[in-house]
């Protein structure tokens, strides 16, 4: 008996489909037209994020500005003329919005243009205040004719020849200025050789001091018993 005859195919490639010419053309503009889309995509996403980065930019040294200019300003000390309170090379943090709303007190150590020169910053102490008389006797400080009691100074107080103030002579302090010193009164220029200065040249206090990290801390005013 015969066995039915079994064809096999061996060949398993699977039969071509009808491509025409045309559906490679628009195979070929779908794919361009995918890769512009992503490049428009990417470009979009780069200039969005340069914008995002310049506002960030803008934004922040806008910050820096604001509180530069109307709230705190950095000071580096230079020269011995707050020794022992302040070394040379120490840097502080200046307030600049306190006296904006209130008047400077005794004992408040502030930063001001030098009368002789605004270009240059001091730093000293405020001694007297508006519409009291300041006098110096024997290295002694008088407020009113009261005794000052400074604990932090290391030296009496003397006189400058050819100063504003005059050994054993009261003198008054104008409305709206301050009488200041040196700690270092030895090394300092200061009211006793220019005399009272006008509150509008006062930039701030120092409330802080940053360096060196071991004097890390507030700066607290003077307390007086006169």
């Amino acid at each position: 008996m015969n066995k039915p005859h079994v064809v096999i195919n061996t060949d398993d490639r699977k039969p071509q489909s009808d491509v025409t010419v045309n559906d490679y053309v628009e195979k070929e503009v779908e794919d361009d037209s995918k890769q512009e889309f992503f490049l428009v995509k990417i470009f979009r996403s780069g200039i969005n994020f340069v914008f995002d980065f310049l506002e960030t930019i803008v934004v922040a040294l806008s910050v820096f500005v604001v509180i530069y200019l109307f709230i705190v300003q950095p000071h580096e000390v230079k020269g011995s003329s707050m020794e022992p309170t302040f070394q040379n090379n120490e840097y502080i943090i200046t307030d600049k919005i306190s006296y904006r709303f209130g008047k400077p007190n005794r004992g408040d150590v502030v930063i001001f243009k030098a009368p002789v020169n605004p270009d240059v910053d001091y730093i000293k102490r405020i001694i007297g205040l508006p519409g009291e008389t300041v006098m110096v006797q024997s290295g002694r400080i008088y407020i009113d004719g009261k005794m000052l009691n400074e604990p932090y100074l290391e030296d009496l107080t003397p006189i400058f020849p050819g100063g504003f103030i005059k050994e054993g002579v009261v003198v008054s302090i104008p409305e709206n200025h301050y009488f200041v010193m040196g700690d270092n009164r030895p090394h300092s220029s200061d009211s006793r050789e220019f005399g009272p200065i006008e509150k509008k040249l006062i930039i701030g206090r120092a409330v802080f001091r940053y360096w060196p990290i071991n004097n890390l801390g507030l700066i607290p005013g003077a307390n007086y018993r006169y």
